[in-house]
């Protein structure tokens, strides 16, 4: 028996970027799952998804990726884990009772005679080592032991770029997240209430927004020791701004729907109808803009930093290897590579971005 014209009845996705017709999808697909369907078939934004979750995790297990301790010693029959505890230098045969140094020539010659083994990681340097054994004066150029080159300090370039990108990419997970909370909690009063609530509302975000923010950050960064934290609460208190025009805007059309006013109708609560029936319909541009306000998240903390208003002296930070790459021109390589990292970043977040808002348009089935 042929099928039904419901079994029948398929959804086209977007095309592609490279102009290749996507699978097309059930009609009776859930509206979750239709969207996810077309985020797929935007490759270059699922590509993005995937690379960039992959840079994630790397990033967060860094330590495994990039440091100066093996992760494992076997000397003498003994097993250490340099990774979690510290050893004095006289463990492995040193004169010292300070921390081993396993970037040292004896060292790691100890290390290696016999059946004395270390694993270590895949680049031999932390966030904070100093080459101390490098042939060349820094900032030293890309070269077998420092595969990205050094700064000017010393320290090696690849590990401050993958610990940079975790100290960008957590600082703008946290600060979207700190702005969406505030943004939609904004937006869903005044949208919901409207009247006098709305107006209040109105006239507070235009004086608060025109408050010089960088002369705040100037003044409480003279006042107060630097620190993430800081950064986080002063860039949250503007950045929930934007975003809740857009959720009030949602609402607005929202509130004056049918299945709103029949839950006012059976004495529904308002704090029960906003978060039971308004809200869930007026997430579509909050998620959208998700990738868009992480990727200004990170440009926020990289220029910060690149003024010296960022995060703490020692702290590894795109923005000041670019701040070495600008006051150290012949050294193209803290340029183009800090460069890069950030480049990519932004790239990946919004091609995200811009499949994530195809993928949510009503208009697109």
């Amino acid at each position: 028996m042929a099928p039904t014209p419901d079994h029948q009845a398929l959804v086209a996705i977007d095309s592609v970027a490279n102009g290749a017709p996507a699978a097309p999808v059930a009609a009776s697909a859930s509206p979750s799952r239709r969207a996810w369907q077309r985020f797929r078939a935007n490759r270059l934004g699922f590509w993005s998804l995937l690379v960039f979750c992959t840079l994630v995790v790397i990033s967060l297990g860094a330590e495994l990726v990039s440091n100066d301790r093996p992760l494992v010693v076997r000397y003498e029959g003994q097993t250490y884990f340099p990774l979690f505890n510290d050893y004095p230098e006289t463990t492995f045969g040193g004169d010292f009772q300070t921390p081993t140094d396993y970037l040292d020539p004896f060292i790691r010659e100890r290390l290696s005679q016999g059946d004395n083994w270390a694993l270590y990681t895949l680049n031999r340097y932390g966030p904070d080592t100093l080459n101390y054994f490098a042939k060349e004066p820094n900032p030293s150029g890309p070269s077998r032991d420092n595969w990205l080159g050094t700064d000017d300090r010393g320290r090696d370039l690849l590990a401050q770029l993958i610990y940079g990108f975790r100290v960008s990419v957590l600082f703008g997970i946290a600060l979207t997240v700190v702005g969406v909370a505030l943004g939609v909690a904004a937006g869903a009063v005044q949208g919901f209430f409207g009247g006098k609530t709305d107006l209040a509302f109105q006239r507070f975000i235009e004086i608060w927004g025109s408050m010089p923010e960088l002369y705040l950050l100037i003044i409480f960064s003279a006042v107060f020791a630097p620190s993430i934290g800081l950064l986080l609460v002063l860039l949250s208190l503007f950045g929930w701004m934007g975003l809740s025009d857009y959720v009030r805007a949602e609402f607005l059309r929202n509130r004056q729907l049918d299945y709103v006013k029949a839950a006012r109708a059976l004495g529904v609560s308002n704090g029960q109808i906003i978060r039971r029936h308004i809200l869930p319909n007026s997430m579509t541009p909050v998620v959208t803009f998700l990738p868009f306000r992480m990727g200004a998240a990170i440009l926020a903390l990289t220029s910060l930093d690149f003024l010296g208003l960022g995060v703490p002296p020692g702290t590894p930070s795109l923005g000041e290897l670019l701040s070495q790459g600008k006051n150290n021109i012949d050294a193209w390589w803290i340029s183009i590579f800090t460069f890069g990292v950030l480049v990519t970043t932004l790239l990946l977040l919004t091609f995200m971005g811009d499949a994530l808002r195809d993928a949510l348009d009503p208009r697109k089935n």
